[in-house]
């Protein structure tokens, strides 16, 4: 591998990371909400945020740098608008003002928050490599 190339580990870690703080998100909004349990309204509730997600990963390129707190702020952005929109228009859902703001909050904080732990924890310790 050279300098410069990401472990594709890191890359099935931070994809795997970003679709379960996702899913994380919208379960325990649905929880909150008491609503339908199943993996049916589960999966419908995902579904506009996970495609908003793998829109950023390639508009992004996030697997060049996927640890990258940097990279995180524009896979927020573009997972929670990007999300909010196709629920909206594509999914025929609602976006009260709430909901907007919870959406913005949560997601900011799992998608950035996890590569500014791990940003952390790899300064501190000299044995781990650099986030990529």
């Amino acid at each position: 591998m050279s300098t410069g190339a990401i472990a594709p580990r890191r890359v099935g870690i931070a994809a795997g990371l970003d679709t379960a703080a996702v899913v994380g998100f919208v379960a325990l909004g649905r929880r909150t909400h008491d609503l339908d349990p199943g993996l049916g309204g589960l999966a419908a509730s995902a579904a506009p945020f996970l495609i908003a997600l793998a829109i950023a990963w390639i508009a992004l390129q996030v697997w060049r740098r996927p640890w990258s707190p940097i990279v995180g702020l524009g896979l927020w952005a573009i997972t929670a608008v990007g999300g909010l929109g196709l629920r909206v228009v594509v999914f025929g859902d609602t976006a009260a003002s709430a909901f907007i703001w919870v959406t913005l909050g949560a997601t900011a904080l799992l998608l950035v928050g996890w590569r500014l732990i791990a940003s952390v924890m790899v300064r501190r310790s000299p044995a781990l490599p650099p986030p990529g």
